[in-house]
């Protein structure tokens, strides 16, 4: 795990951190290219209610933006979580070089996890992908996301249910 890798990474975990205060799934990315950071974004997917609005989509919009191309040879794409189909396909489109995830994505994951689409050699591109830097810290982070969200969810249905249970005794009592 060379320290560059890590170093960009923790730029991209204060990314997913910015998705975390809005109630985003936490993940974070940020294009690299030679050794400086030419964009950065984070899950926008519930803000937007946009099903594109992932981190990576978004990371390469702006560095396409930046570098007046949608070519991004030469570029490292960081990011917390492993893509997905969707986030691959447009990387390999993006002609990014290299791909630095934190953690792994046992449902959606194209990176190695369900498929590895980034180093598949039917494309015309290919993509060097290093897997697990910083695996734990991103990890945790989108563990202790969810297991928030499944205790947030299970405490609105006990208030809907309390709730309908009232509504069901008043109009009993109406009666």
């Amino acid at each position: 795990m060379s320290e560059r890798d890590q170093y960009w990474m923790t730029q991209a975990i204060e990314e997913a951190k910015k998705a975390l205060a809005l109630n985003e799934v936490p993940i974070g990315a940020i294009i690299v290219k030679e050794d400086q950071m030419i964009s950065s974004a984070y899950n926008l997917r519930e803000t937007t209610q946009n099903a594109v609005t992932h981190a990576e989509l978004l990371a390469i919009q702006k560095a396409c933006e930046a570098e007046g191309s949608w070519r991004l040879e030469g570029a490292t794409l960081y990011v917390t979580l492993e893509p997905c189909p969707m986030c691959s396909g447009a990387i390999l489109l993006s002609r990014v070089d290299r791909v630095v995830y934190g953690a792994p994505d046992p449902k959606a994951g194209c990176a190695g996890s369900l498929m590895n689409l980034l180093e598949d050699d039917r494309f015309n591109h290919r993509c060097e992908v290093v897997p697990d830097i910083l695996r734990e810290e991103c990890g945790s982070m989108l563990s202790s996301f969810f297991k928030e969200l499944r205790l947030r969810k299970k405490e609105q249905k006990k208030l809907r249910t309390a709730g309908e249970a009232e509504d069901r005794q008043s109009l009993l009592s109406e009666d």
